[in-house]
């Protein structure tokens, strides 16, 4: 089967883009790869939630798509937590676009990463009392050579006006198109799967990266109580899915959401995320990667930063949601971010950072084992 999206990493080659800015703190990257090295400056936390002891440093490029520009504001209050392909040519990249009226996942569209145009929102709010009434955001794809399949995240509840920022519970929704940029409808007779009491994912079961395994898909979900990485499982995407017992780490790991890549110079599977960090209150602070040979068996302690306030070069404080793809012999990751010093939720914008393959896992054994 043709494998042509995020979902399945495609290393769809677009030619040579020229890289701006330059990361500072230590250098990690060369022509012969990119090696995760120990980190020099381990982050401690008030609550002694656990840091990342390594380092995978990316080159940062900078903002390549800003919010404001999107049809009938549908991003006039920011553009983040977005999810990027590559299908015949051209990049696909949903993001949540803030509107008037709430988040809404909307596409954008570029042949080179850099110069994205806006299309406007590919789903709409649910009608009142429906679990995506509020917002109908993140929306996360896969081919399966047949169909396009969106799970996307749904919730009743927001924020007050005029931020409308999404909360709890976020549920994982279904929709289906007829290509990338749809039309897409939305699927109300499927149930992926919901929160549960008393479990890690009581809070939140959202959308993430699904793959293909054996005879299987898992989907890489966000969960909480405390945030972390479950995986859920099935064999017809238009089916429910089986949620795992466990996370893939523990909950004070303090991760969500996810885009994996699998580097066959080593067989090792790359799991980028979002880390949580903690000074006075919570926020995105750093693209964390977690590394593994086996999807069903992840290592806390194999986990590096990827890309914080040291080498971005225009966010200080806050970096947030990841996406990558292989262009070549790169990878490109595109992340939001609000600049400056700013913590906030609002007024994101897209970066662009980028890692030379292959990716190199540290030859030393992880902490503690």
């Amino acid at each position: 089967m043709k494998k042509i999206n995020a979902a399945l990493i495609l290393a769809g080659a677009m030619g040579a883009i020229m890289m701006l800015g330059s990361s500072s703190g230590q250098t990690a990257s060369s022509s012969a790869g990119s090696r995760i090295v120990p980190e020099t400056a381990v982050v401690s936390y008030p609550d002694h939630r656990p840091a990342a002891l390594y380092r995978l440093e990316a080159r940062d490029q900078g903002v390549v798509f800003r919010h404001g520009g999107g049809p009938a504001d549908c991003d006039k209050l920011g553009a983040r937590d977005l999810w990027a392909y590559e299908w015949e040519g051209t990049y696909y990249m949903n993001y949540d676009g803030a509107g008037p009226k709430g988040w809404l996942t909307c596409l954008a569209v570029s042949r080179d990463l850099v110069h994205w145009t806006a299309r406007g929102p590919l789903l709409d709010f649910g009608a009142p009392g429906e679990d995506d009434s509020a917002s109908a955001s993140y929306g996360v794809t896969y081919f399966d050579g047949a169909r396009w399949h969106m799970f996307y995240l749904g919730t009743p509840h927001t924020s007050p006006a005029p931020d409308l920022i999404p909360s709890f519970p976020y549920l994982t929704m279904k929709a289906q198109g007829a290509s990338p940029a749809g039309p897409w409808a939305k699927r109300k007779d499927i149930i992926p799967f919901r929160t549960k009491p008393g479990t890690y994912y009581q809070d939140t079961a959202s959308p993430g990266h699904v793959i293909k395994s054996g005879g299987e898909y898992l989907m890489f979900f966000s969960a909480s109580m405390k945030r972390t990485i479950g995986i859920a499982r099935t064999k017809d995407l238009d089916g429910p899915w089986t949620i795992d017992p466990a996370p893939i780490v523990a909950p004070e790991e303090q991760v969500e959401n996810s885009s994996l890549y699998f580097e066959p110079a080593n067989r090792t599977w790359f799991l980028f995320t979002n880390h949580v960090g903690l000074d006075g209150f919570e926020y995105t602070d750093a693209v964390w990667v977690y590394w593994t040979k086996d999807l069903n068996q992840w290592d806390a302690g194999r986990k590096a930063v990827v890309l914080d306030g040291r080498n971005c070069t225009w966010s200080r404080r806050c970096v947030g949601l990841p996406s990558v793809i292989k262009v070549g012999d790169r990878l490109a990751i595109l992340y939001d971010a609000p600049g400056g010093d700013s913590r906030s939720h609002m007024g994101r914008d897209i970066g662009l950072a980028w890692l030379d393959l292959p990716l190199l896992p540290p030859e030393t054994k992880s902490p503690g084992k």
